[in-house]
């Protein structure tokens, strides 16, 4: 069993960075594979970026390939995202997962943080 709490939102203008902050309860967080998921009004949740247990390997959509970046520190329990290069289009509700198995197979949600980038 596994908490997650994210941090790091809120309002930055177009072209900005934004790092965002999922902190995990529990003393299996470093053995997930964790994930960031994105969601806008009236769609589906739509998959990020990923991370292996030991941040050896990442994943990203290839809408954030090159402005975003996923990172973890087990140390803290905690995942990352850094986001450069913001666009209205990047405005959304962001989640973190854990034990990530695939973009429909997430066994852990957080419950959200709101990025709105404004133009």
């Amino acid at each position: 069993q596994v908490q997650l709490v994210e941090s790091g939102g809120g309002v930055v203008q177009a072209g900005g960075s934004l790092r965002l902050s999922c902190a995990a309860s529990g003393r299996t967080f470093s053995s997930y594979t964790m994930a960031w998921f994105r969601q806008a009004p009236g769609k589906e949740r739509g998959f990020v970026a990923t991370i292996s247990w030991s941040g050896g390997r990442t994943g990203y959509a290839d809408s954030v390939t090159g402005r975003f970046t996923i990172c973890r520190d087990n140390a803290k329990n905690t995942v990352y995202l850094q986001r450069n290069s913001l666009k209205p289009e990047d405005t959304d509700v962001y989640y973190c997962a854990a034990d990530f198995k695939g973009p429909s197979k997430v066994d852990y949600w957080g419950q959200g943080t709101q990025v709105t980038v404004s133009s």
